[in-house]
Parts: structure tokens; C-alpha cells; sequence
């Protein structure tokens, strides 16, 4: 038995011998203020779990992690708490019939994002808590049957200081006096639900109220943030946003929203973007925006918002038996997410958004040697804890976006809601779902799932054509290649081929466009056949399907020469999508990439690929550009491209922005950084910059490079961190020092994350450390860095626990050192099967970039 790493068998064991029916959670937080005088700082847990054994005699166990103290009652007699471990939870023999179970703990408290987190405001130095349970870690807080096919319902009641808000899943059912300066949560019994979907939000909360009304149903709606982020809380925006999804999904699911109240908290040292707690969603602290950001972020905000409210329907109503489905879970949400915001939102180009950041995210995860299929085999917990990628998210969105394709909109949300009706508060599998699809559609959908779900890789599509005397199209066949990497199978595939030809104004407009199901190695598009060939054609048009799609060699020509002057926007994002996959793939020399993108970025009107290709832009100087010629030529053009692209704009927009981020984010020339010690002391319009806002964040990625290009030093960074004394200010300074140009201080982030115990510093400070080592230009100080990692992987891996273990691993690793020693060097630690799977599939992974770098330099190299 294995509690903290569960098996999918032993779940399965377990529910075939359980059936649980509820939960009452007491938690005694009165000492959280104050810090322990030694040992673990802990607060007190008293769960009672009444079940049923379905056998005789089961011998089981319950989960329950990192506890002290622990003490138990069956039945109201005491049991044997000897042969409790954090590992392997607390066993139970002889069980029969009906069941109550009282567990009584001291647990930890933690600062790593998991389980319950304390973080300290150093604003105002309040306390602020919240629980994180995704995939198991739910026993870090109460005793439990942590696995999503348990249901129950559950109440809850918190001892908390009194001047503390108190979240949870359900509604304040009452606020009583406790004992000193405390008082008594208590909160209404839940609807049945998984117990990683249960949360506790505790702390002086600023709160905003309103309220979203639908016929006779009406759901309160708040919004909570820590107090010293209250005046940055945009709660109009984001309750119109909120109201947008609840109209949206009401609609199109058929079934109104369940959980009675939707609170949405915004929590800090957050480990993820948000998480779907029912009725008590958490999200990442820093959607809210307390500098100027681009409308992109935005966006982005507000595709998280709808996605985690998709999730109270597909996840949260009903939830996946096992964590095999887990992909259904992400990929529907994503989905759904991106169809809410192009029908009920004002975003709507978010396929445009969808094709470049989702795909490109799939794209990278679909052709590493780990890729896995949709529908993976999570064997136990650490399997599915790696497992959320982009596999599981963006290519299995993708995937969805395609079967609605294939089937009809109409027929696919049909199906959708006849399973919410059958499958409602309990546990379903994706075979559920295909065979409500399968009814409503009228489509044989199990070749579909075997060769979408169950396989790996991506399909290449390229467009031969033969172009009759009078410029027509004498044929036009689209070529399939096999999945790759993978078994190499062909795939059916709903494709869009469009032809784009030259307007009046030198515009590439669509002239013709044609729609059709591909099966084999070699179709015809018929319907294309005698129409005027034009300048472009382009596979994969409206982005229809999940494939690589190439450009045949006249319309690459025409998208180097003059992408920019392509109309349509999503038509355009999958142009840069086209040119960014041949970089990654050393198909196309980075110089030629970068040449595109200095000349053409500033002609893009969706600021969200502005964001993502200048990103991609980056990369490309850092990893796959020949470094002589980058550091000689590359960044040189590319950063004098973004100084321009920044001055052009329009004052104050969100395109000057995101130029001005971009050059601040490169290596800089003298004069450059002239300009950017300029900026911190003078009008922006001096420095032909009329309307940048140099506010507090932009500030910090001003100094960070001017630390980095040697112009800047540690006081610098100590007095702005005197204005900005915040936790966000925190993070931005711990950036800042790592970014230094100097050995020792690239190995004191090495020394800082390595800390244990109490001056282990938060996962929120490891991240922003690690953010600021590999800066550009850096790379040979970061030798000592290399070396010491490899010495202490082992160490790093097991000294935090999950989230952090990964983000240390994936973050640290010297993806600096593209050399083939490297390679030899972490493969063999890739290879050692006595090493954690998790390990040495994200080392793997880094490995594989590496190959990937090395062959893209080496074209690069060739090309000049």
C-alpha cells in the first residue's frame, strides 16, 4: 500500500471495498500567527469519515500526510495508530458494514504551494493560507480517501483569528466566538464531490460582492484578494467576464450551475495559473495586474476564468473515474474556454490565440522522446503528476477541436449535455462521453479514439501542386505523412486548404478555400481544381486539425518575403506558427527567422502573437542561432528592430509595450542601456518613448537589465526593493540578484534553493531565482552552476517535494551548455532506471532541447 504514491490498481481495490459518504472536517488554525518556537509549524485536524465496507473484514487504509500526534477512533473505540506513516497512510483492519472513523492530527503547514500554504504579506505582515489538493494532497490537510472515484460530501468548520475571512466550498452557514481572539467557521454540507476539489481560503481577504442572475437562478459571486493588492482588484472587468461564462455555459450545457455560490480568490505564491475548487475557484496572484499589461494578458486572464468554470461542469458535476482521463478534464476545459471566448466575450480572435500559444505548447511536448498518447497510462500518482503538459492540455484540445469538426457543433454539445444528465455528481469515463457523442452525431467514433487517443505524434501535411499555362491549379494534393514520433499511423483528419492571392493594395487576401475528410497518404482536393492558383496556399487553414503543415516551397518564399502583408489574423498566426516550427526543426536557418521577425512584428495587429513571437524571436538567438553570429549580428538587429518597433507604436499602446519588454529582455549595446538607465530617472519622451508607463513593474525589468549588462549592482536592487517592498517586489529582486554578471552570484542561487527546513525559502522565491540565471550572454559563468547541479541532482530532486522537485529539475538544468558533451553527460543520468521516473523523464526532456539546439545551430552555421 502505497499512500502517497497511489496506485491506479490499489484505487481500485479501495473503491470496490469502500463507498464513502461523508466528511466533517474540523481545523484549529488559532496558532497560525503565531511562528513555532521549533519543530514544524503545525495546525490541528479532526476529520470524521462515516463509509461503508461492501466486504467483510476489508483491511484498507486512510490517507494522511506529514502528521504528528495522530490518534483514532472506529466506531467510538480506539484503534492502533502505530503503524501510521506519512508514506503509507494509516492502516485499518476488519472493517464491516457501517463505518465511523475520527482521525485526530497535528499536520504541517507548508510553503511550498501543496497541501496548506501559509505565506506571510511583508506589506502588512498578515497571514494568508490557502489549500492546493490536485492530484493528492488533499491528506496534507485531513485524513482521507484521496482518490477522485470516492465521493462525498463534506462539511467543514474552521477555528480561525477573528479578523479573518474564511472560504470554502460551500456558504457560511454560521460565525460563532471561540476561544480568545478567534472564531468558529462553519459552512453548509457540500453536493458530493472528489476530494481534491475541496478548499479552504483563510486569511484578511479583501472581498467583492455581486451577483449573476439567470431566470430563477441566482448565483452570489465574490471576489477576494490579499488586502495590500485591493486598490489593483479590477472587480468590474472581471465580474462582467464572469457573467459572460455563467450566461454561455448555461446555454450551450443545459444544466445550471451547480454549486450554489462562486467565490474566486486570488491567492498568492501560487504553483499554477488557477484551480477549480467548487464553488471556491483559486487563481494565480498575479492576474491581478498591479502595472500596465498588454491586452494579451488579458486575454489570457480571462481564458483561465472560463476555463476553470468549465470545469464545475466537466470535472466538478462529473469527474473522471481515474486519472487516465485526466486529458478530458484539461482538454475539455481548453476547449471550452476558447468557444466561450469567441462567442461571449469581446475576444474574439482567441482561436488566433489558441493556434499560437496552446498548438506551439503541443507541438514542443508532441515530439519529445516522452511524449505519451491523449488518453495516457497513469499507473499512480507520480505518473499523473507529470503528466500535465501539453499532451494532456493543448494537444488534447486540439484533438476535441477537431472531433467537433468532424461531428457538428451542434450534435457534439447535444451529446455533451446528455452526458451531464446521465453522469451527474458522479464518476464517468471518456467511453461515456464518446458514446453520448456517438448517439447524438450519428458518427462511428472508435477508429476515431484509437488513432487520436491512443497514439502519438504528429501527422505532416504539404500541398503538391501542378499549376496549369494559365496560372490555374491543374491539380492540388495534400500529402500525409505518419505520425511521428510514433508508430507512424496516417489519421483522419478534418483539413482546410486556402488559397491566397494578391489584392489591389498588395494584400494576400483569401480567394478560394476548400473543406474536406482525410483518411489515406494522398488526397485530391477536387473542389480546388481550375480555380486561379494565386501566390499562397495554405494547409491547415482555420486551423482546423492538429497536424505539422508545411509550406510548399513558392509560399514559403512568399511568407519570408512578406508575411506581414497576409490579411486575415489567424491565417497569419499559422505563417509564424509554419516558420517558427521549420526553426525548431533546423529547416530554416534562426538568422532567417529573426530577419522576419525584425522586419514584420511591427505590421502585427493581435498583440498576443506580437508576445508569443518575440518570445519565440529569444529563443531562437539564445538556442538556435550560430552564438558568433548572434552575438555579433543577431541580437544586434533584433534589439535595434524592437528600440524602433517601441518608438512607431502608438504612445502608451499595448505594441510599444510589448517591444519595449522585448529589448529589455535582450543583451544591450551601450547606448541602449544609456537609454535604459535614462528611463529611470527621466520623461519617457525624451528617449523617443512618449507614452511608455514606467511603472512599478516595468521598472524592475529595466533595472534587472541593466544588473545583467553590468550597469546596476546589488544596492541598486536593495533600494528599489525599498519602494516596492511587496511579495511581488520580493520575487522581482531575487530575479534581479541572480541575474548579475558574476560566477558568485549565479552559485548563490544554487545555495539559496538548496535551503532546508526554516529557511527554506517559498516556491514562489525558488521560481523568481531561477528566472534570473541564464541571462543571455551569461553562459560562461555559469559553468560552476553546471557542474554542482550534476553533483546534486539527487539532492535537489528530493529536498522539496513535487511542484517545486520539477521546477528546480526543468529550471536549473544547463540548457546553456549546447554542446554534445552535455548531452552524453545527462543522458546517462536519463538512463539510470534506479532514478524517480518524474526525474528522468523531465531530464530526458531537457535533453532532447538540447539535440534539438545543437542541430538548429548547426544550420544556422551552415547558412552564413
Amino acid at each position: 500500500m502505497t499512500s502517497v504514491n497511489l496506485t491506479r490498481d490499489e484505487a481500485q481495490k479501495r473503491s470496490e471495498q469502500l463507498e464513502v459518504d461523508h466528511y466533517a472536517i474540523d481545523l484549529d488554525l488559532s496558532g497560525v500567527l503565531d511562528a513555532p518556537s521549533e519543530g514544524p509549524h503545525t495546525f490541528g485536524s479532526k476529520t470524521t469519515v462515516r463509509f461503508r465496507a461492501l466486504e467483510d473484514e476489508v483491511s484498507t487504509f486512510i490517507d494522511l500526510r506529514a502528521a504528528h500526534n495522530v490518534s483514532a477512533t472506529l466506531n467510538g473505540e480506539d484503534i492502533d495508530t502505530s503503524g501510521y506513516s506519512s508514506d503509507r497512510g494509516l492502516p485499518l483492519t476488519g472493517l464491516r458494514g457501517e463505518c465511523e472513523l475520527v482521525v485526530t492530527a497535528d499536520l504541517e503547514y507548508t510553503t511550498t504551494g501543496e497541501g496548506l500554504h501559509r505565506m506571510v504579506d511583508p506589506v502588512d505582515n498578515e497571514v494568508y493560507l490557502y489549500t492546493q489538493f490536485e492530484s493528492a494532497d488533499a491528506k496534507r490537510v485531513f485524513a482521507c480517501f484521496d482518490q477522485p472515484d470516492l465521493k462525498a460530501t463534506y462539511s467543514l468548520a474552521v477555528t480561525a483569528p477573528a479578523h479573518w475571512e474564511v472560504v470554502s466550498n460551500g456558504a457560511t452557514d454560521n460565525i460563532a466566538d471561540a476561544a480568545g481572539d478567534t472564531k468558529i467557521h462553519t459552512f453548509v454540507e457540500t453536493e458530493k464531490m472528489s476530494t481534491y476539489l475541496v478548499a479552504l481560503i483563510a486569511g484578511p481577504y479583501h472581498h467583492v460582492s455581486d451577483e449573476f442572475v439567470d431566470g430563477d437562478v441566482r448565483i452570489p459571486l465574490r471576489l477576494l484578494c490579499r488586502g495590500s493588492l485591493a486598490e489593483h482588484l479590477d472587480a468590474e472587468r472581471l465580474f462582467t467576464e464572469t457573467k459572460q461564462g455563467f450566461a454561455f455555459y448555461h446555454e450551450v450545457f443545459g444544466i445550471p450551475y451547480p454549486f450554489g455560490k462562486y467565490d474566486q480568490i486570488f491567492v498568492p505564491e501560487y504553483n499554477m495559473g488557477a484551480m477549480e475548487n467548487a464553488g471556491a475557484v483559486t487563481f494565480l496572484e498575479d492576474y491581478v495586474f498591479r502595472s500596465r499589461v498588454t491586452g494579451y494578458r488579458y486575454e489570457r486572464r480571462n481564458e483561465t476564468i472560463l476555463h476553470e468554470m468549465a470545469h464545475m461542469w466537466f470535472g466538478d458535476l462529473v469527474t473522471m473515474r481515474w486519472w487516465d482521463d485526466l486529458w478530458l478534464n484539461e482538454s475539455f476545459a481548453t476547449y471550452a474556454s476558447v468557444l466561450a471566448q469567441t462567442s461571449a466575450s469581446e475576444y474574439k480572435e482567441a482561436w488566433t490565440t489558441f493556434a499560437n500559444v496552446e498548438k506551439s505548447w503541443a507541438y514542443r511536448q508532441d515530439q519529445l522522446s516522452s511524449t505519451h498518447p491523449v488518453a495516457a497510462d497513469m499507473v499512480d500518482l507520480e505518473a499523473v503528476e507529470r503528466n500535465f503538459d501539453g499532451i494532456t492540455y493543448a494537444k488534447g484540445a486540439s484533438v476535441l477541436k477537431q472531433l467537433v469538426a468532424y461531428v457538428g457543433l451542434d450534435p457534439f454539445l447535444a451529446g455533451l449535455r446528455q452526458y451531464f444528465n446521465d453522469h451527474a455528481w458522479g464518476n464517468a469515463t471518456f467511453a461515456d462521453l464518446v458514446s453520448a457523442l456517438e448517439a447524438s452525431s450519428g458518427r462511428d467514433l472508435s477508429d476515431w479514439s484509437d488513432k487520436w487517443l491512443r497514439t502519438t505524434g504528429l501527422n505532416t501535411f504539404r500541398a503538391e501542386v501542378t499549376r496549369g499555362e494559365d496560372d490555374t491549379i491543374a491539380a492540388l494534393d495534400l500529402v500525409q505523412g505518419g505520425a511521428a514520433p510514433g508508430a507512424g499511423e496516417l489519421r483522419m483528419h478534418r483539413i482546410g486548404v486556402g488559397i491566397y492571392s494578391r489584392d489591389d493594395q498588395g494584400k494576400l487576401v483569401r480567394s478560394d478555400y476548400a473543406e474536406l475528410d482525410v483518411t489515406g497518404e494522398r488526397t485530391s482536393v477536387d473542389e480546388l481544381v481550375g480555380k486561379p492558383a494565386g501566390d499562397l496556399i495554405l494547409v491547415n487553414d482555420n486551423d482546423l486539425t492538429y497536424c505539422s503543415a508545411k509550406l510548399d516551397d513558392a509560399s514559403l518564399e512568399v511568407v519570408l518575403a512578406e508575411l506581414e502583408n497576409i490579411s486575415d489574423s489567424l491565417a497569419r498566426t499559422l505563417a509564424w506558427s509554419a516558420l517558427w516550427e521549420m526553426t525548431r526543426n533546423a529547416e530554416l536557418p534562426a538568422r532567417r527567422f529573426i530577419e522576419v521577425v525584425s522586419r514584420a512584428i511591427g505590421a502585427e495587429t493581435h498583440v498576443g502573437v506580437v508576445q508569443k513571437v518575440l518570445g519565440q524571436a529569444h529563443v531562437a538567438l539564445s538556442r538556435y542561432a550560430d552564438p558568433d553570429w548572434a552575438a555579433a549580428h543577431g541580437w544586434p538587429q533584433f534589439s535595434e528592430a524592437m528600440l524602433a518597433h517601441a518608438r512607431a507604436a502608438t504612445p502608451g499602446s499595448d505594441y510599444q509595450l510589448a517591444f519595449f519588454t522585448a529589448l529589455a529582455e535582450a543583451p544591450l549595446r551601450a547606448d541602449e542601456r544609456a537609454l535604459m538607465r535614462n528611463l529611470l530617472v527621466d520623461d519617457p519622451a525624451s528617449q523617443g518613448l512618449e507614452g511608455l508607463a514606467v511603472d512599478t513593474d516595468l521598472r524592475w525589468s529595466i533595472l534587472t537589465s541593466l544588473v545583467a549588462g553590468g550597469m546596476a549592482d546589488a544596492d541598486d536592487i536593495d533600494a528599489e526593493l525599498a519602494r516596492d517592498n511587496t511579495a511581488s517586489g520580493a520575487r522581482r529582486a531575487a530575479t534581479a540578484r541572480a541575474a548579475r554578471p558574476e560566477a558568485a552570484a549565479k552559485l548563490a542561487v544554487l545555495d539559496l534553493i538548496t535551503r532546508t527546513g526554516a529557511e527554506a525559502p517559498s516556491n514562489a522565491v525558488v521560481r523568481a531565482s531561477l528566472a534570473g540565471l541564464p541571462f543571455p550572454g551569461h553562459e560562461h559563468l555559469l559553468a560552476e552552476v553546471e557542474r554542482r547541479y550534476l553533483e546534486t541532482i539527487d539532492e535537489l530532486w528530493t529536498s522539496r517535494p513535487g511542484e517545486i522537485a520539477l521546477t528546480t529539475s526543468e529550471m536549473l538544468f544547463p540548457a546553456w551548455s549546447i554542446d554534445p558533451d552535455t548531452i552524453v553527460r545527462f543522458d546517462a543520468v536519463a538512463a539510470d532506471e534506479a532514478r524517480p521516473s518524474a526525474q528522468r523523464r523531465t531530464i530526458a526532456e531537457m535533453v532532447d532541447d538540447l539535440r534539438r539546439a545543437l542541430a538548429a545551430r548547426e544550420a544556422d552555421r551552415k547558412a552564413g
